[in-house]
Formats: C-alpha cells, sequence, structure tokens
C-alpha cells in the first residue's frame, strides 16, 4: 500500500467520508434506518402515536410541523400554489400538480386490467374495484357494501335523513350535491342540454337521453329499407306494407 492511501486510511478509517462519520440511525421498532437523527425521531412518532404539534385554532394534533402547517390552512384560507393557466390556487403542493393534468390531459396511473388511464391514483384505486368486485365501505346501519367511501356516506343520509345540500332560494333539501344542481335551474331556468335531432333543450340528462330514443320517424330517419327496390321508409310496418307491391 502507499504512503499516501496509508495516511488517507489513518485520517478516513472506514465508515467515514471526507473526515464526516457516515453514520446510520435505526429504529428500534421497525429497523428502519435514517441517514440523521432528527429524521429517525420525528420517524419514531408512527410507533408512539405522540402528536407534539397543536392547531391554536381548533386543538387538532400533528405528527409533523409540516403537516401542521398545513392544516392551519383550513383557517386561513390560504392558497399559495397558483395555476400558471387558469389561475387558480391550492392549500398543498400536491393539489395543484394533480389539477395541472387538467391542462395537459395527463394520465400517468393505468390500470393493468384494461388500460384505462387516470390521473390520479385515488382515481385508479376506485377504479380497480370495479374489476375486483371488491365492496369494502359497508352500512353499519342495513349492511350494504360500497366500492367507494363517497357512495357510502351518500347511502347513510338515507337512514339518518340528513340533506346537506340547501337552495339558497326556496330552501328545499337534497341528499346530494347533483341534486340541488339539478333543482336550481327550475329557478334559473337552465337547460343545458340540448337536442341537436328535435331541436330541444332539457334541465336534466335524462330527458335529453329520451329525445334521442323517439321513434325514427320523429327524427326523421327512414331506417327501413326495401332489398327490391331500395326505397326506404322511417317505420317497419312501413316497409312490410310497401313490399306488397312487389308481391302482388
Amino acid at each position: 500500500m502507499e504512503k499516501s492511501e496509508k495516511v488517507k486510511e489513518l485520517i478516513f478509517p472506514e465508515g467515514r467520508e471526507e473526515g464526516k462519520q457516515k453514520l446510520s440511525y435505526d429504529c428500534n421498532v421497525c429497523k428502519k434506518s435514517f441517514s440523521q437523527k432528527g429524521h429517525l425521531n420525528m420517524h419514531k412518532r408512527v410507533h408512539t402515536g405522540e402528536n407534539p404539534f397543536h392547531c391554536d385554532t381548533c386543538g387538532k394534533s400533528f405528527s409533523k410541523i409540516s403537516n401542521l402547517t398545513t392544516h392551519e390552512r383550513v383557517h386561513t384560507g390560504e392558497k399559495p400554489f397558483h395555476c400558471d393557466i387558469c389561475d387558480k390556487s391550492f392549500p398543498q403542493s400536491f393539489n395543484l400538480t394533480r389539477h395541472r393534468r387538467i391542462h395537459t390531459g395527463e394520465k400517468p396511473y393505468r390500470c393493468d386490467v384494461c388500460s384505462t388511464s387516470f390521473s390520479h391514483q385515488s382515481a385508479l384505486n376506485s377504479h380497480i374495484l370495479v374489476h375486483t368486485g371488491e365492496t369494502p365501505f359497508h352500512c353499519d346501519t342495513c349492511g350494504k357494501s360500497f366500492s367507494k367511501k363517497i357512495n357510502l356516506t351518500t347511502h347513510q343520509r338515507i337512514h339518518t335523513g340528513k340533506k346537506p345540500f340547501n337552495c339558497d332560494i326556496c330552501g328545499k333539501s337534497f341528499f346530494q350535491k347533483g341534486g340541488l344542481t339539478t333543482h336550481i335551474r327550475i329557478h334559473t331556468g337552465e337547460k343545458p342540454f340540448h337536442c341537436d335531432v328535435l331541436w330541444t333543450s332539457h334541465s336534466v340528462p335524462k330527458f335529453f337521453k329520451f329525445s334521442h330514443t323517439f321513434p325514427s320517424s320523429y327524427r326523421g330517419e327512414k331506417l327501413f329499407h326495401c332489398d327490391i327496390c331500395g326505397k326506404s321508409f322511417p317505420q317497419s310496418y312501413n316497409l312490410t306494407r310497401h313490399k306488397r307491391i312487389h308481391t302482388e
């Protein structure tokens, strides 16, 4: 061994880098390792359940000060993360990241079964239950199960009678936000669903779909064709009657 190498080994023994000892701080519960003691101390709260950071407004506690800072924005209304495309703001950076995918069309989370893609992980997780048939959210009252927690929450209002969505105009209440949205159109007269066939507008999708299922005669379509002369008719009985011309 060269003299310079031997000197270096004496100065920087094994386990040291550039004069700094390479330490590993291990959790005595799960054996996870950390490069800094502060990170280990913070990790230990996972096992102890300690939440030393308290919200002065509502008293809620957190294991990390960063989580407390984020939580406090619920009370202050602060939204420091801004979308540079539509100027919408968010309280957390990951909210902004997910929002931007609306503009970019990015859907990085793909289903391994059917290849359907989603813009965020939670949407993919919910979708996967379609394939597995799993319904992990159970109603304690009637035992009915659901694949999504939001569906369970909505269902439970049947038992509680709770209608949290209120019309500011007439005071009528609804189980779901969609019910309130549809109801408000009674007051505003809005009819956002337009039928290009019948030239009609509707306040709810079901009437819009109904207009598209009208008999072909209402839509001016002629779907029934004579295979002898090629003439077309809007309804089958018209074609049947016409064919008698060729058989007589």
